[in-house]
């Protein structure tokens, strides 16, 4: 399993160093005003329904499914089941494009209410929208070949797509001079990245003989249990996306620059959760779908610890970085070109807010992997949703005092109260167990954060005198320290609060 997840957290380690590459060309080019605002709504209304229905519940109804009739019936069955869902998936995903492209005024309307005192940015991203929302049916195929080829022990092509994206925006973004703005090229630069994806998972399928294809719409046993299972798998993943699309609808109301200050520091938030909290969700899943099929309950228990002693060994260093020293991350980052050091402080403020919660954000796949592993979708929906009416009534709550900080901080607690929630319900059915062992663990790992945390808040302050005479480069040289610190700092705290035997056991396993 190690292997794998390297495997899948390397090129998603790929992906959000090329994705930075790409923001801080959004950042010099956009900046954080109204065109920016009015993109980044192009980009998260799509991106909102593939988390909904591609990346959130459709993996996680398919893939234990498609695993569960490959393992029991075999490859020609596994095939049939594929080319089914595939058909009811392609027909699904155009009749809502056709929709989408035609009634996406009133939609505007309904997600982004804030935009319609100002024609003109209104406009523009209705424009910019339809050109980005056919990604969302490319991006759903991706996901479908993908969660095939995992099942296979195949992970590296859908983790390695996303770098295409980054990748075709970078070049339209070079190329703005063409486009009517900078917001078109990077919208089209969003398409074009899909069609590429889409070109890479359907070749790698291709070749390992899974390729989908069309055939009758039969609601055969299969397909009635993956419906079965979507349904509330659905649920599950609308409770986080609702929340997030209450962000955006908020967000417009707000002053110029909050819609691109919470999307700045959620790619940075999202840099932990991609890198570890999905990459091992991912790998987890199809993993603990096997051993549970093949009735090693006890196995499946332990592949989900040693998931859980991963994310939070690479995780904990994000925490105290992002919550002790996010002002200088944000400004070595992206403060530069359009984007000012006003909007750099804006946007780690939110940085740190997003940080409360990342705990819960990058340990969540692999906490509901136990229920989706057993074909349980219902049971995580409870604590979904529980957690976005924390969610959503703390965003209302605190918004008026603290903006998109306060939209950040409620996303934070109610992530909290979802992961809480889904640890309960596991405890009580018997597939975690809350040992002396694990609690032990966690103590230490907070002992870790909280020497790391004290190390940067000094270096940080020294670094302020000692580099304040530099003209340039300050902000990149102080990060660099800070790296170095927080490398030397948490490897040793981790190497004698754990010892050595512990981390060999872990990669071992």
């Amino acid at each position: 399993m190690l292997g794998r997840i390297f495997t899948v957290g390397g090129y998603t380690l790929l992906s959000r160093v090329t994705g930075f590459a790409r923001d801080i060309m959004l950042a010099a080019i956009l900046g954080a005003g109204p065109l920016a605002d009015a993109f980044f709504v192009a980009l998260r209304l799509p991106n909102h329904f593939r988390a909904i229905f591609a990346e959130g519940a459709f993996n996680a109804a398919f893939v234990p499914a498609y695993a569960h009739v490959h393992g029991e019936r075999g490859e020609a069955a596994a095939k049939l089941f594929g080319d089914r869902i595939f058909t009811l998936l392609f027909v699904s995903q155009v009749v809502l494009l056709i929709l989408a492209l035609v009634f996406m005024p009133q939609a505007m309307s309904i997600l982004a209410p804030g935009f319609t005192d100002d024609p003109a940015q209104r406009h523009l991203a209705i424009e910019l929208t339809r050109i980005t929302f056919p990604y969302l049916l490319l991006i759903t195929l991706v996901t479908l070949y993908g969660g095939m080829l995992n099942v296979m022990h195949r992970f590296a092509s859908a983790a390695a797509a996303p770098i295409f994206l980054n990748l075709s925006m970078m070049a339209t973004l070079a190329l703005a001079a063409f486009f009517p703005t900078a917001g078109h090229a990077a919208a089209w630069g969003v398409l074009i990245s899909g069609f590429l994806q889409y070109a890479l998972l359907a070749g790698d399928a291709k070749v390992h003989g899974i390729l989908p294809k069309f055939t009758s719409l039969k609601l055969d046993e299969n397909v009635r249990g993956f419906f079965r299972a979507l349904g509330p798998a659905t649920l599950g993943s609308m409770g986080t996306q609702v929340a997030l699309f209450a962000d955006t609808i908020i967000a417009t109301f707000l002053a110029a620059g909050a819609l691109s200050a919470l999307y700045y520091a959620d790619r940075l938030n999202q840099l932990p959760i991609g890198v570890i909290g999905i990459a091992i969700g991912t790998v987890l899943l199809p993993e603990m779908s096997r051993r549970i099929t093949a009735g090693d309950d006890e196995g499946a228990i332990a592949s989900q610890r040693r998931a859980f002693d991963f994310t939070l060994l690479f995780s904990v260093p994000f925490v105290a970085a992002f919550l002790v020293v996010p002002d200088v991350i944000m400004r070595a980052m992206f403060a530069r070109g359009a984007f000012s050091k006003a909007d750099a402080v804006a946007a780690g403020a939110t940085l740190a807010a997003y940080a409360v919660g990342l705990i819960p954000f990058v340990l969540i796949r692999s906490a509901v992997a136990t229920f989706y592993a057993r074909k349980d979708t219902a049971t995580p929906v409870k604590a979904a949703l529980t957690g976005v009416a924390v969610n959503v009534g703390l965003k209302l709550a605190l918004v008026g005092s603290l903006a998109q900080i306060g939209l950040a901080l409620a996303t934070a607690v109610g992530a909290w109260v979802n992961l809480l929630l889904v640890l309960l319900f596991a405890t009580r059915r018997g597939f975690f167990v809350f040992d002396r062992a694990f609690l032990v663990s966690l103590a230490k790992f907070a002992t870790a954060g909280a020497v790391l945390a004290a190390a940067l808040w000094l270096t940080s302050r020294w670094a302020a005198t000692a580099l304040a005479g530099m003209t340039s480069l300050r902000d990149e040289t102080a990060l660099g320290i800070l790296i170095v610190v927080g490398v030397i700092v948490y490897g040793s705290s981790v190497l004698l609060l754990f010892g050595k035997r512990w981390l060999t056991a872990l990669i071992r396993g």
